[in-house]
């Protein structure tokens, strides 16, 4: 196969087979021809039209080759620049996001709702609002303080009663039964006598 005879055109369907272009195919039907049976011409288009879209499709279709050649090497050199600067995937993440961020911050829709928030914050009913919340904080802080201190006074009053001295004597007695004298743990049979304390530890 002698390579000066090998169809080297991309979009040949003949390319890299070594077809020999001696060999006449003009007998064969090609898809898409111009003037071709089996695709007639659009309404209102001339054969000669038909013959320049075709030209110009083509290199249209040459040129997005092209650009698409020409884009994927620039990607990867922009790539290897990447790596060679230590730019990770995650690097350029977090600075899209931070971008992102900063656009969000400074765009139009933002700038008015924090203006919108702003005079709402500076408005009457919101300092009113405000001055409310605030005075029921501090009556209902009030009110617990003032709940508190009766429910301790009450306690303080029910430990002083005789109903709970006597629950916290019978309370000491059974624990000198049970746990003895020193607490060492020896039993203390019922017949021992036990002495009466005023304010046992409870």
């Amino acid at each position: 196969m002698d390579p000066a005879s090998q169809d080297i055109n991309l979009n040949s369907p003949n390319k890299g087979l070594g077809v020999d272009p001696s060999d006449s195919l003009s007998d064969v039907p090609v898809e898409g021809a111009v003037g071709n049976s089996v695709n007639p011409l659009p309404p209102g288009l001339t054969e000669e039209e038909a013959e320049e879209l075709s030209v110009e499709l083509t290199k249209v279709e040459e040129e997005i080759n092209t650009l698409r050649q020409v884009l994927s090497a620039k990607e990867r050199h922009a790539t290897e620049l990447k790596r060679k600067l230590g730019l990770s995937p995650l690097n350029e993440l977090k600075q899209n996001i931070s971008k992102s961020w900063q656009d969000v911050q400074t765009s139009n829709a933002y700038v008015s709702a924090s203006a919108t928030l702003d005079d709402i914050t500076r408005s009457e009913a919101y300092k009113k609002t405000q001055e409310t919340l605030s005075q029921a904080g501090q009556k209902t802080s009030a009110a617990l303080s003032t709940v508190g201190t009766a429910i301790s006074r009450r306690l303080g009053d029910m430990r002083n009663s005789a109903t709970f001295k006597s629950f916290e004597d019978r309370v000491g007695n059974l624990k000198y039964k049970v746990v003895g004298p020193k607490g060492n743990g020896e039993p203390v049979t019922p017949t021992d006598t036990t002495p009466t304390q005023e304010n046992p530890p409870f």
